[in-house]
């Protein structure tokens, strides 16, 4: 659902200091292009923190957003902490690798600086969905709790990575009978999980979990929850895939890392998500 998106009260560019660091030529342009066109505020924070507090001092300019998806997620959930979400839409200028556009290229933004701005100034306004977890974190796209060995181990100190791998390499450990468990979550490398959605239980500790995901729907619905289990207790056989619409998904068990658009997030023992239809809107082209 979209009507029409002109700028009121003019627009807040909010340029993400990564952005800024990586492409600034490209900044410059969306700069140029939405100064043109409308009266606009250029705040340039050289922080998170900063960036929070331009956010919150928005007054009735329409947040524009430079940056790249996690930028993005970064706006909407600081507004819906607020519970500002609903008090006009929000726009983004894509600025950053390709590999951290997936999210803004899924929701229908241009992936060009200067079509980006100008459907800031001309386009329209698209009503979409979110996913809230019980942390009051927000997912505007897809989540996924992805096989335990595709699980990225968190950046650490390069010396202390170096140390540890070096420690891996002089002191191997003994091999168990039966195969290793390759992280958290049970052996053969599968989660122990249980998944619910709508109340419907669709996976259990006892079945070993592949992955999980859970991701909202174009179509105004629930969102799409699909789990992939492993063919019996110990993980043998052909995988089966379980697939269901639901508004809350609650998964539980083992510690578990799970993917929420841009980022990683975890490891955590429970988590519901919530769908909150038409939480936000979106400027994108006509």
């Amino acid at each position: 659902m979209s009507h029409a998106g002109a700028p009121v009260g003019g627009l807040l560019v909010l340029v993400d200091p990564v952005a800024r660091r990586l492409d600034g030529e490209s900044v410059r342009i969306a700069k140029d292009v939405l100064s043109a066109g409308a009266a606009a505020k250029i705040c340039l924070p050289d922080s998170q923190e900063e960036f929070a507090r331009a956010l919150a001092r928005r007054g009735h300019r329409q947040p524009v957003i430079v940056g790249d998806d996690r930028a993005l997620v970064r706006a909407v959930g600081l507004l819906y902490r607020e519970r500002a979400l609903g008090e006009g839409a929000l726009a983004l200028v894509p600025v950053g690798p390709v590999g951290s556009l997936g999210l803004a290229g899924s929701l229908g933004v241009p992936l060009s600086a200067v079509s980006a701005a100008r459907a800031v100034l001309d386009g329209a306004v698209r009503t979409c969905d979110l996913l809230v977890d019980d942390s009051d974190g927000v997912v505007l796209g897809a989540l996924r709790i992805p096989p335990v060995r595709g699980i990225p181990r968190p950046a650490g100190p390069s010396v202390w990575s170096a140390y540890r791998s070096l420690v891996r390499t002089l002191v191997r450990p003994v091999a168990a009978g039966g195969g290793g468990s390759g992280g958290a979550g049970g052996g053969g490398g599968y989660h122990r999980l249980r998944v619910e959605a709508d109340g419907v239980l669709l996976a259990d500790v006892d079945q070993p979990v592949e992955d999980v995901s859970v991701r909202t729907c174009d179509d105004g619905g629930p969102a799409e929850v699909v789990v992939r289990t492993g063919g019996g207790p110990a993980g043998s056989g052909s995988s089966s895939t379980v697939t269901a619409r639901a508004r809350t998904v609650t998964v539980s068990g083992a510690d578990f890392r799970y993917r929420a658009d841009a980022a990683m997030t975890g490891p955590v023992r429970r988590r519901t998500w919530t769908l909150r239809p038409g939480a936000w809107t979106l400027t994108l082209p006509r």
